[in-house]
């Protein structure tokens, strides 16, 4: 900075150097033309006196934040002025932006607790199914009837097993594999729900049978094998307090919202604080062949699919010594759902996963799986899975966060034959232009992600597949309500 008095002392000029090497003039003060007066001259002084300090201070922080361009105090007030007072000189632009962008946060967390919460139709649907139970005999009859029983152990028939608390998909589920049979008289459901379901769903299948195909229903409770004592793992991870106050606890400050978080990854992290997570009934397929001690093959289902075609030949299927017959899902181009490795269930810079796991090897689907549990009982894939389970425990859920599958593929890796992408199609939950000609080809759609067909934020195009198979003339379904 430099001050400049002219030859007639008419006029004072501060400056500045810019980058270019020259002088910007800052501040031009015009002294008296003709008569020379001290006292204007005293004045003068002081005032640069307080000036300058001023002057110097903004030059400085002009320099250091690189915009020295300013060259007059007009620019200077401009870029500087709202610092000094504590305020962001923000722009419309920029507050668009920011509005839109905590819009959209606003809208992922609604859609995750929608898709967490239970409907009210559905829950209605439970609590006057339940109260049927105590009141209505033909409502608790043994399912299956006394004669059939043998049939549950029959290895010459087709058994699936469903494991839900949710009594309207568990119908959706039951209904589309009979109608889609050629031979309904083979198929065996084994629905499995927890306790305070049991009621409810029994007295559904009790009232609306769908013979000749057989349906039991068991509760959590009434296997003998399924103990605390026998699976203390998952009693840890149900009762750890840790654990519940991630899947329970607030899932905003849990999802790291910060300014580099995107919608997607934060729909990502959402996602993976489900509650479903740490349910016994998510983790209840890893014990099948304990639950089922007689059965050799069994067809396991998720609750949220659709079966549109005779799924028999799955049980024709020579899985070559493998447990685990699975759709893989690393060989399509879709980014949410058949483009999955390793890399994007588990964290490789845990130093154990990065040991033992290869993050390009392909991943595979739950959800439709059909599992050979007479080779099953030669491994011992229940003890990986529980090993695992409790190295995640001892890393604060460090190595994976999200569910049952990363575990599983850990489990059954090795164990595992891929089985044609036809006979399970994902991403119906995910996706709203989901491929309508694969959708209709598909032995078995499976609505897996939020959108999910009982709910209202399932994507109206896709709902048809699923609706199809509900029952709107049932009296429960209209005393409830469901999807009106």
């Amino acid at each position: 900075m430099q001050l400049h008095f002219s030859p007639s002392m008419r006029s004072i000029t501060i400056s500045s150097s810019n980058n270019n090497g020259g002088f910007g003039e800052l501040m031009k003060i015009k002294l008296a033309p003709r008569h020379f007066n001290y006292r204007r001259l005293f004045h003068t002084i002081l005032l640069l006196a307080f000036l300058l300090p001023f002057v110097f201070i903004l030059t400085a922080l002009v320099t250091l934040e690189g915009v020295n361009k300013c060259s007059s105090f007009d620019c200077l007030g401009r870029r500087l002025g709202p610092k000094l007072l504590g305020r962001t000189d923000d722009s419309k632009m920029e507050r668009s932006e920011r509005e839109i962008r905590e819009s959209k946060f606003a809208e992922l967390m609604n859609k995750h607790f929608a898709a967490s919460a239970v409907p009210k139709g559905i829950h209605c649907l439970s609590l006057r199914l339940t109260d049927e139970y105590s009141s209505n005999a033909h409502a608790r009859r043994q399912l299956p009837s006394p004669e059939l029983l043998p049939l549950l152990s029959e290895n010459l028939l087709h058994h699936f097993v469903l494991s839900t608390d949710n009594i309207l998909a568990a119908s959706v589920v039951v209904n589309s594999a009979v109608q889609s049979s050629l031979r309904p008289e083979k198929t065996v459901f084994h629905v499995i729900t927890d306790k305070k379901t049991y009621a409810g769903m029994h007295s559904w299948f009790a009232l609306n049978p769908v013979s000749p195909a057989i349906v039991e229903v068991r509760g959590i409770h009434q296997f003998d094998w399924l103990t605390r004592e026998n699976i203390p793992v998952l009693e840890a991870v149900e009762g750890h307090y840790g654990i519940r106050k991630y899947y329970h606890g607030n899932h905003v400050t849990g999802a790291n919202l910060s300014d580099t978080t995107t919608p997607r990854s934060f729909a990502s992290k959402l996602q993976a604080r489900s509650p479903k997570y740490i349910s016994l009934l998510n983790h209840i397929r890893i014990y099948l062949p304990e639950l089922f001690p007689n059965l050799h093959k069994v067809v396991f289902l998720d609750d949220d699919v659709v079966i549109q075609r005779d799924l028999s030949p799955l049980w024709d299927i020579d899985l070559k010594g493998k447990v685990n017959g699975a759709v893989e899902t690393c060989k399509g181009e879709d980014e949410w759902v058949m483009s999955k490795r390793f890399r994007n269930y588990f964290n490789f810079s845990h130093p154990l996963i990065a040991k033992n796991l290869n993050p390009d090897e392909c991943a595979w689907a739950y959800g439709m799986n059909i599992f050979d549990l007479h080779t099953w009982r030669k491994t011992n894939i229940r003890d990986t899975y529980h090993s695992w389970l409790k190295e995640n425990l001892k890393s604060k859920l460090t190595m994976w966060k999200l569910g049952t599958l990363p575990p599983a593929l850990i489990a059954f890796k090795g164990h595992v034959h891929p089985i044609d992408p036809s006979w399970h199609m994902l991403g119906l939950g995910y996706q709203n232009k989901s491929n309508i000609d694969k959708v209709k080809k598909a032995a078995v759609i499976h609505y897996n992600g939020q959108s999910k067909p009982w709910l209202e934020l399932g994507f109206e195009h896709l709902r048809p597949y699923w609706t199809k198979y509900v029952d709107y003339s049932n009296d429960f379904i209209k005393n409830c309500h469901i999807l009106e």
